[in-house]
């Protein structure tokens, strides 16, 4: 019995470790898989506060051009400002000064803006970069950015920190190219939150990768300037309906389709952070609440992890291939956030079993193999 408990506590840490992984990037623009659901939930749940210099801009500033380009009874489901009026998502823009590459202004900043007893409901905090990522060394990022934001994701624990890679930078392509590479790899390995700021502008709604680009979206064939071929963005928006295919909005330092880019990103993130999995399919308890079973196959237990966005109860039905109940548990103390409940299935014989769980007349089945 020691050793399951065991069991059960490494599977939890690693599925917990699993579902707070988020990384948002190129595959992340496709604004139509978001859930309205949890766009809701996100201008519901989140208070964000952003620090960024002009590069950074892209971001409120093409979310701000989505607003527009929606329109109708579209532009408030985008809404965003400050302190969340009328229904809006919660977000303080240029919150804190400067930009991450001032070290160490943007930590001192961070700690100043949490503490201050005005912004007690903050439980975002994400800052850019304008460009000193790219003359970085390996060490600078750790010290100046990695470690800073371990420290605060420490100190603060109610505070979901978003790492950020910085933008393209052609004339220091190499050194770029390793620091948010670094980066990249850092946030996978330790299950961190990542805006991929530089890979969402390396490729256009098409999924065509420009390897040697800069920020301001024009594309090389190597590292030499005499290699110029166009730009990515230029070339797409005149081939494509302004207002309809995209929108026109400012874009400091790049184009206006890179901006639509980052805003679309940015809506991923912001639904993730309130809970998205960031999967879609058919409207079952997986878009409503979020539920994950592992491992799978199992053996003596299973463990289902459902974030819930209210308090509530889960009746959770175990059933055979053909459909009659094995067993059934009724959950009475779900919480709003991660719940995690533990299945004992050491009585059920090894083969495939269907998990049925309802929540507020919501139900959502998944298929399980016991195998020992």
């Amino acid at each position: 019995m020691k050793n399951l408990r065991l069991l059960v506590l490494a599977s939890l840490l690693s599925l917990n470790a699993a579902l707070s992984q988020i990384i948002i990037d190129h595959k992340s623009t496709d604004l139509t898989l978001v859930p309205e659901q949890w766009i809701s939930a996100a201008k519901e749940e989140l208070h964000i506060a952003y620090g960024h210099t002009s590069h950074g801009s892209q971001v409120t500033d093409g979310m701000s051009g989505l607003v527009s380009f929606t329109g109708g009874v579209g532009g408030p489901q985008f809404e965003w400002n400050n302190g969340g009026y009328d229904g809006a998502l919660d977000l303080h823009d240029y919150a804190m000064g400067g930009d991450c590459g001032y070290y160490p202004e943007w930590v001192d900043n961070t700690r100043a803006y949490l503490d201050d007893p005005a912004n007690a409901d903050v439980n975002v905090i994400i800052w850019s970069w304008c460009g000193q990522i790219s003359s970085y060394s390996e060490q600078d990022l750790i010290d100046k950015y990695i470690n800073p934001m371990v420290q605060l994701e420490a100190d603060y624990p109610g505070v979901k920190f978003v790492y950020m890679t910085g933008h393209l930078y052609y004339d220091l392509y190499e050194n770029t190219t390793l620091r948010n590479q670094q980066l990249r790899d850092f946030c996978s390995a330790n299950n961190k939150v990542l805006y991929d700021f530089a890979d969402i502008e390396s490729y256009d709604p098409d999924g065509t990768y420009y390897q040697y680009a800069n920020d301001n979206c024009d594309y090389y064939q190597n590292t030499d300037p005499g290699s110029y071929l166009g730009n990515w963005a230029i070339n797409w928006q005149n081939s494509h309906i302004e207002g309809v295919d995209w929108y026109n909005c400012s874009s400091a330092h790049s184009q206006p389709l890179n901006a639509n880019r980052k805003a679309y990103a940015a809506w991923h993130l912001w639904a993730r952070l309130a809970g998205w999995s960031g999967t879609t399919g058919s409207h079952d308890l997986e878009k409503e609440q979020g539920i994950m079973i592992y491992p799978n196959p199992a053996a003596d237990y299973l463990l289902v992890n459902l974030f819930s966005r209210k308090d509530g109860t889960a009746t959770i039905e175990i059933l055979d291939c053909t459909g009659h109940s094995m067993k059934s548990i009724q959950k009475e103390d779900l919480v709003h956030g991660n719940n995690t409940i533990c299945i004992n299935t050491a009585d059920l014989q090894p083969g495939f079993y269907i998990l049925k769980m309802t929540v507020s007349s919501v139900s959502a089945t998944r298929k399980f193999l016991i195998s020992r």
